[in-house]
């Protein structure tokens, strides 16, 4: 696991609230030079503490204004395919988050569609064609409150 210091958390912080600061906005922040910055940054990035750099886009602007979460129980919870249905999620573009939970179900997806008849379509061939699956419900997203992958970091 990667010490964190209270300069990386700041990185962080920044970060999270804008990707593309640059070096030098983000060493006033901080309190670094920007080279110092750049090998933070690099560090992090390398070590696995940021995953990725990604812009937010809005569903709508793209043609995808639905959102539904979805509740997927599996037949039976054995490895191959547990591990069968996580790899279907990550190959699947309309699934944008796939969590594996506990609880009532065995997974939560979200999932972005162009209208109800396309949803449709999809759930066709995502569900209703894997075997894996005993069932599934829809929570269809009436209004996205908040979109954001920053995490509260504290020092």
């Amino acid at each position: 696991m990667t010490e964190l210091d209270r300069i990386d958390m700041a990185i962080l912080e920044a970060v999270q609230a804008n990707n593309r600061i640059t070096s030098e906005e983000l060493g006033e922040r901080v309190g670094l030079s920007p080279t110092a910055c750049q090998r933070r940054l690099k560090r992090l990035r390398s070590e696995g503490v940021i995953e990725a750099d990604v812009s937010v886009v809005s569903p709508k602007a793209v043609g995808r204004p639905i959102s539904m979460l979805v509740l997927v129980s599996l037949e039976r919870e054995r490895v191959d395919i547990v591990d069968r249905f996580k790899a279907s999620i990550r190959a699947t573009a309309e699934v944008m988050i796939g969590f594996y939970v506990t609880g009532d179900a065995d997974f939560v997806l979200l999932i972005t569609a162009k209208s109800m008849e396309d949803y449709e379509q999809f759930t066709r061939r995502f569900f209703y064609e894997n075997h894996d699956i005993k069932g599934f419900k829809t929570l269809v997203v009436m209004d996205r409150v908040k979109a954001s992958f920053a995490l509260p970091i504290e020092a």
